[in-house]
């Protein structure tokens, strides 16, 4: 058909069946209507000529409903709006005075949005005809303005019905192609929906989707199974593995209250349970596309072989370092003695310094371990005995201690930037702070470096600062600097000893106390480490 937009077949044979039938439906519906209005107006001359008329619509409507036009060529529709035309011309013969004729309206508008503007020429030329030879062969029939504006106005509506049809389609066609998207879009989103869940269902950790208002919408088979193992009268502890967790304190509760958490440990079952489980909760906050909260995301792990396994290592550790203190002490003490012998020949004297400085750097690492496995979150927590400290005697003390290892190295210690500052602090755990950077800062640095000691305050908080002019630490050794046993590929590589807990020890002393240890370094230029302490008693840590 010329000039019609493209459509695809099924969307053309649907469409075609529906105009079919509802045009000739309406048609006939309106004819039987406009038959009894003339009759009952006494207009009809001819009553056998408009009978067939009303017939001949009659077997057309019939037509529209038994015949298959999905299967039949488009053409063949013709005939249905052909026997109309001839129909209604019959029944306007039949009746002249009726006006009959404004009912060839429909026939030629269902042409006009069957075929187009092509098919709106043919049926206004087929009608035009008709309706002229029916006006010459009536003797009493003269020219009137209805002769000539009927068929104007019949081919004004059949043009208005071609574009309207057109639109009408390339609408059609539009939502048929937008239809075909939106349902390839549901079935990606479906397979991907499939497969998540698959993936879902595959791990072997728990998963929880929150909505905003705390509903559970999506959850995987492992969370059952973890669910499963923990249900019951099951108690719940913090990681610490003592302390009793309210319901409310539990992982899931704090997420439904909105709050985002990382590695929450929780032991189910009570201490020394042969079924005691211990599970690590991280919680994320959802975001839509429109920046709105769509709730949360709990992910849920099984590590109670990992936690058992680190809570042996403590015990292994702290019972070694016991069984070591003790016999090291004594030897210590002993070579003190054998070493205020004033009768010792200076090759026996010298051996004997080593075997002191040796037993030192054993006695060191073995206190080490034992505060290492005293901070251990599964072993107690570090005790501290607050009291009004000056931190600038504990700094200057230090110092002076780590005076002669300085000296052995030619290493400057400059402490012009020690100011006289006092805070509620346990003096020991801050000794042992000052002395590990110290010792770092000494040990580390370059032969006759340069190490800086700061100490002051601002009213909040108190600020310790040791920094040193050697190598440095790279970027990418940064986030594990504080990791127990850590010891970086440059020391590594190096004849510097070390057990790599001496910042990790730092660390928790200096948290104990309510603040944070941070560095600054960078390869070639040295490296600052920062400790803050809280100021005033009313700071200080539980």
């Amino acid at each position: 058909m010329t000039g019609r937009v493209a459509v695809p077949k099924r969307v053309l044979g649907a469409s075609r069946d529906r105009s079919i039938l509802l045009n000739q439906v309406l048609l006939g519906s309106v004819v039987v209507f406009a038959a009894v209005v003339v009759s009952l107006f006494g207009v009809v001359q001819d009553v056998t000529l408009m009978t067939v008329g009303v017939t001949l619509v009659f077997i057309a409507t019939g037509a529209a409903f038994v015949v298959p036009w999905t299967r039949t060529p488009p053409t063949l529709m013709l005939v249905l709006p052909l026997i109309d035309i001839a129909a209604i011309a019959m029944m306007r013969g039949a009746a002249p005075a009726g006006g009959l004729g404004l009912l060839w309206a429909f026939p030629v508008m269902w042409i006009a949005a069957a075929f187009g503007v092509w098919g709106a020429l043919f049926g206004v030329v087929v009608i035009s005809v008709t309706y002229w030879t029916l006006v010459a062969t009536e003797p009493t029939q003269s020219m009137t303005p209805s002769t000539i504006l009927l068929p104007v106005m019949i081919a004004g509506l059949a043009i208005s019905a071609a574009f309207g049809s057109r639109r009408a389609f390339a609408q059609r066609v539009l939502l048929d192609k937008q239809s075909r998207l939106l349902q390839r879009s549901v079935d990606r989103a479906r397979r991907q929906e499939d497969l998540v869940t698959e993936v879902l269902q595959a791990v072997d950790f728990g998963v929880i989707r929150l909505t905003p208002d705390g509903s559970l919408v999506v959850t995987n088979e492992a969370h059952a199974r973890l669910q499963r193992a923990v249900e019951g009268d099951v108690r719940a502890y913090a990681a610490d593995g003592i302390t009793l967790l309210d319901p409310e304190d539990l992982p899931l509760a704090r997420a439904r209250r909105g709050e985002e958490f990382e590695n929450a440990l929780v032991w189910h079952g009570d201490p020394g349970a042969e079924e005691r489980r211990a599970l690590r909760s991280t919680a994320r906050r959802l975001i839509d596309k429109d920046l709105s909260d769509a709730g949360m995301l709990i992910v849920t792990l099984d590590v109670t072989a990992e936690e058992l396994a680190l809570r042996s290592r403590e015990d292994l550790i702290a019972s070694v370092s016991h069984e070591l203190r003790t016999p090291l002490t004594s030897i210590t003490g002993y070579v003190e003695l054998a070493l205020d012998d004033p009768s010792l020949s200076p090759a026996t004297r010298r051996s004997l310094e080593v075997v002191e400085r040796n037993a030192g750097r054993l006695l060191d690492l073995v206190s080490d371990l034992l505060t290492a496995s005293a901070a251990s979150r599964m072993g107690v927590a570090l005790s501290l005995h607050l009291e009004s400290t000056d931190v600038s005697a504990i700094v200057m003390a230090a110092v002076e201690a780590a005076g002669p290892r300085a000296a052995e190295r030619r290493v400057t210690i400059d402490t012009k930037a020690v100011d006289t500052v006092h805070t509620r602090a346990d003096p020991h755990r801050l000794r042992q702070v000052v002395d590990n950077l110290l010792s770092n800062a000494i040990k580390y640095n370059r032969i006759a470096g340069r190490v800086e000691v700061g100490l002051t305050d601002d009213g909040t908080h108190v600020w310790i600062v040791v920094s040193d002019d050697g190598p440095g630490i790279s970027e990418s050794e940064l986030p594990r600097l504080f990791e127990r046993f850590f010891r970086s590929e440059l020391v590594r590589r190096s004849t510097t000893h070390g057990s790599g807990l001496g910042l990790a020890i730092s660390r928790e002393i200096v948290r104990a106390h309510g603040g944070e240890i941070t560095v600054r370094t960078a390869i070639g230029e040295g490296a600052a480490f920062v400790v803050r302490l809280p100021a005033s008693a009313e700071e200080e840590a539980p």
